[in-house]
């Protein structure tokens, strides 16, 4: 076959299928609105079933991926000191990174004021749910039952028993090696199936963005237009700026060599709209893309994937100001600090799924005083919003974990630097049409 039809990898068919979703929900939407028939068979029919499919193909992967993964990674950090180490940078750096999301987010919406149009109504309801509270998530973190743990796909809980699990097999000498043995195995296998899900791909991702086309109509943007464009506008801002010079500035590595090789993780992100959904594909690209170790990525991408919501704060920082602008609510630096220091620590215990962003701003808002209310403003339009900033976390993960692998000499910079890197192993040439005639 041609060489053009080679280089056709896997980017490319998520791109064509994305498009297609897109043109093919405004044909549909264009010349059968409202039909019943549409809404009975394809929208709620052959694409909610693919695409519900698709997702669950990934997310069936998360929890076997995860902690076979931590688990081999712990294995070979038999010294303590090196995982406290390890684990100290990483959710230092995710911190780091949400609080100045918040800083930012704040900063800008306090400036374009998206909130001040006078063309909103408030007469609206939110029913917000209860957000746990810290000695909730504290406690919480340590599962009573891993196995139910798993069952309910808790990531934390699953976190902190492999990490017990991996570190014990370490340290029983001749019969941890054959478990370790075991556990480097399984996690081959997993890959594979990964592998194989990947093949999936572009006719998931056609279904998903069809039916977002099919069911979200742009006269949902009326009155939060502004409020969107900025949201969006912080998003890209965050993620093809700021964490570019953290990468640069913290190890040195080429920003444009990053962004080139995390396409196929943001456009999974941007279709799932689920951090743990993308975890498969974030993985796989870390060690054999970007050239970081297993023994870090296993563990700094599952702790992202569920603590890190960069995205999230900046919808939190934007919607705190603008809901405030809209009912006339004056905040002062006290409470901005405010908004920063909860929604950083808020995002600990958040887990990566869609549209789990509008329970933790409601705490936001209360936390300044502001009414829950506000939410129903915006929420027709979160849904978009949360693909976007579901593919900014995982763009912030990846950054932490080639950070954090690069200090601790864990990370092979021929792979990074190699365009070409992970495409004989990983899922370009293997979802590829063969080279062969």
């Amino acid at each position: 076959m041609s060489t053009n039809t080679r280089k056709l990898g896997l980017t490319g068919k998520i791109l064509i299928a994305m498009c297609l979703g897109i043109a093919f929900g405004f044909i549909v939407r264009y010349f059968a609105p409202e039909s019943q028939f549409v809404n009975d068979y394809m929208t709620d029919g052959v694409l909610n079933v693919v695409g519900t499919i698709f997702v669950n193909c990934l997310k069936m992967l998360v929890v076997p991926l995860v902690f076979v993964s931590l688990v081999c990674g712990t294995c070979s950090l038999s010294d303590p000191s090196k995982l406290g180490k390890l684990g100290g940078k990483t959710l230092a750096f995710y911190l780091f990174t949400t609080a100045i999301a918040l800083t930012i987010a704040i900063s800008a919406a306090v400036l374009f004021q998206p909130g001040d149009s006078g063309q909103l109504t408030t007469d609206l309801t939110y029913d917000a749910k209860e957000a746990p509270g810290l000695a909730d998530v504290l406690i919480g973190m340590v599962p009573t039952n891993p196995i139910k743990a798993m069952t309910d796909g808790n990531m934390l809980q699953i976190i902190i028993f492999a990490v017990i699990f991996g570190f014990a097999v370490s340290h029983i000498g001749e019969r941890g090696r054959r478990v370790a043995a075991l556990f480097e195995d399984l996690n081959e296998v997993i890959m594979k199936v990964v592998t194989l899900v990947m093949s999936l791909a572009p006719y998931g991702v056609f279904a998903l963005i069809a039916k977002l086309t099919l069911t979200l109509g742009m006269d949902k943007l009326e009155g939060v237009v502004k409020y969107f464009g900025l949201v969006l506008a912080v998003l890209i801002f965050h993620g093809m700026v700021v964490y570019p010079v953290l990468l640069k500035l913290f190890s040195g590595l080429s920003p444009l060599m990053f962004i080139r090789k995390m396409r196929d993780v943001q456009l999974f992100a941007f279709s799932t709209a689920s951090s743990n959904a993308t975890l498969p594909v974030t993985m796989e690209t870390a060690e054999h893309r970007m050239g970081v170790n297993n023994r870090v990525a296993s563990f700094t991408l599952p702790l992202g994937a569920t603590i890190n919501m960069d995205g999230t704060a900046i919808m939190q920082g934007v919607a705190t100001v603008f809901i405030a602008q809209v009912y006339n609510v004056p905040l002062g630096i006290g409470d901005y600090v405010s908004v920063v220091i909860t929604a950083t620590l808020a995002s600990i215990g958040t887990a990566g799924v869609p549209g789990v962003g509008l329970i933790m701003l409601a705490m936001v808002l209360k936390q300044v005083g502001l009414p829950v209310e506000g939410i129903a403003m915006i929420i027709g339009v979160d849904r978009l919003l949360d693909m976007v900033r579901t593919a900014v976390n995982v763009t912030g993960d990846m950054v932490a974990t080639v950070i954090v692998g690069k200090s601790e000499q864990d990370f092979n910079i021929e792979i990074f630097n190699d365009s070409e890197a992970g495409k004989t192993k990983g899922l370009d040439e293997q979802l590829s049409p063969s080279s062969h005639t």
